[in-house]
């Protein structure tokens, strides 16, 4: 699959297949794939389809990093990557974004993560200022040059790592899942940026799920499934049905759980007052909040509006500047984590961040040891079971596919049967079918009883699953409202029926 005629080729995969160590599976079977000076191919596809083993292949880093069976040829500008002494010299060709920002984050400071590899660059303080300045607004992120990079959100971390990578001037730019956590503005932004840069002779390879703003400024669009190419074309051709239907986007979203009675109990979360600040600067202020049992209620909100930083309060991950936080009764700025873990469990946007043991059983059994719950086999076969893993308890967990590693980071803390769950992000970088299944395990938690909290920045997740909807900006919430309960539903919802869609009419005037 060639790159447009005229073009130079930047990047080359001829016949490449690859196998993991210890796995009998080719994760890539036979890809050919051109990227040629200037272009802009979107790939995507169904979760697990290989789209990362792909972006490791182009990169080198399978070559260099990794073990396992590589075949056929890959090669950057001419070279290949065999011949390549590093991925320190290959680097200077080949910037890449993964989908975990935290794994590329490691200074003190955004100033400091952005301006890092310019320095090795041999190029004038004035060019390296000057860049460091552009790369900075053009990512939306000048505001936040002193902050450590541990304290931003999920989508302020990627757009840093995005930023770092984008400082190098490299001529070739692999993206695996971008916009994953980003929100309708930065991704456009980051569009922008690429289309700006694939007209200065930048080669771009981005892997996405998103069929939005990113496919829309493509030259060529890939369909990769079960480690194969299986369609190819261009963004109109493939969104017009030419081509095989996409894959990714294919699959029925279940039907939204019956909405939860009002209930007359004391909320199981109570928040007064509360303040959060990071190195002086308010993330949350002065918010307050009630959840009651058997809710499941949508936090929603633009990268950095402080979802993240609130949600981190009912574990006790963090504790209040100001103001306090109370889970089933419990002071969770004076209780010990431990104990909170009985109560309220939090699923991480990133689940690898969860993710460390040898076997998908040793991994839910974890929690279910460090709270002292005796024998651990029911509960373990029964979470797994809850989640459709049951078949993969003796798997590698980072041998899943992301969708089943979402999956099973939800095992590993329905394991402990909180009463509360809070979920990050818990959608992000899967495909319509793996989205569903994660909907459907969080209605079938609310069935059983436990209240659910969704922290997303997809609105229309929280339209059609939510019985509240509360949306921040800047540290406060702005809107919080119970979706529609009558049929039909009086406000013409846009969604499924009994749920409302939030639009400017809905939010609240303060």
């Amino acid at each position: 699959m060639s790159p447009e005629v005229g073009r130079e080729t930047a990047l080359s995969l001829e016949g490449v297949s690859y196998t993991y160590p210890g796995s009998g599976t080719p994760a890539l079977d036979g890809i050919d794939l051109t990227l040629g000076r200037g272009e802009i191919v979107f790939v995507t596809g169904p979760t697990g389809a290989g789209k990362t083993t792909l972006c490791l292949a182009a990169s080198g880093i399978l070559h260099h990093e990794y073990g396992g069976t590589i075949e056929g040829a890959i090669t950057i500008f001419g070279k290949s990557v065999r011949d390549y002494r590093s991925m320190a010299e290959i680097g200077r060709h080949v910037g890449v974004v993964f989908d975990d920002a935290d794994a590329q984050l490691i200074f003190t400071t955004v100033e400091e993560e952005v301006a890092s590899g310019l320095e090795n660059l041999g190029i004038s303080r004035e060019e390296m200022r000057q860049r460091h300045r552009q790369v900075m607004e053009a990512t939306g992120i000048a505001d936040l040059a002193d902050r450590a990079p541990h304290t931003l959100s999920g989508g302020q971390k990627q757009r840093v790592a995005i930023a770092a990578t984008l400082a190098l001037g490299t001529k070739i730019l692999i993206l695996d899942e971008p916009t994953a956590e980003l929100d309708t503005e930065a991704t456009r932004a980051v569009s922008d940026l690429l289309r700006r840069l694939s007209g200065e002779g930048t080669a771009v390879l981005i892997v996405e799920q998103k069929l939005g703003e990113l496919a829309a400024i493509a030259d060529r669009m890939v369909v990769v499934e079960d480690g194969a190419i299986v369609a190819e074309g261009s963004p109109a051709q493939m969104l017009q049905g030419d081509l095989p239907q996409h894959p990714a986007g294919g699959g029925v979203r279940p039907p939204a759980p019956a909405a939860a009675p009002r209930s007359e109990a004391p909320p199981v979360i109570s928040v007064r007052g509360l303040v959060h600040r990071y190195d002086g600067v308010a993330a949350v202020g002065g918010l307050d909040l009630e959840v009651a049992p058997g809710e499941i209620v949508a936090v929603v909100g633009e990268n950095g509006s402080g979802k993240t930083t609130l949600v981190k309060h009912f574990n006790g991950l963090l504790r209040p500047t100001e103001g306090s936080v109370t889970i089933d009764g419990l002071d969770a700025s004076a209780v010990p984590i431990a104990e909170l873990a009985r109560h309220v469990g939090l699923v991480f946007q990133n689940p690898d961040t969860m993710l460390f043991a040898e076997t998908v059983e040793d991994e839910v059994a974890f929690g279910l040891k460090n709270i002292d719950s005796g024998d651990t086999g029911q509960p373990v076969d029964a979470a797994l079971r809850e989640v459709g893993l049951l078949h993969r308890k003796a798997a590698y967990p980072r041998s899943l596919s992301r969708g089943e590693r979402q999956r099973l980071a939800i095992a590993c803390v329905i394991a402990m049967k909180p009463n509360v769950i809070v979920l990050d992000e818990p959608t992000t970088g899967l495909d319509a079918r793996e989205s569903g299944r994660v909907m459907e395990i969080l209605g079938r938690l609310r069935q059983d009883g436990h209240t659910i909290v969704m922290v997303t920045h997809d609105m229309r997740l929280g339209e059609e699953y939510a019985d509240r909807i509360v949306r921040m900006e800047q540290g406060r919430i702005v809107y919080d409202g119970r979706t529609c309960e009558e049929e039909p539903c009086p406000r013409l919802c846009s969604t499924s029926p009994g749920r409302a869609p939030f639009t400017a009419s809905t939010r609240s005037p303060n």
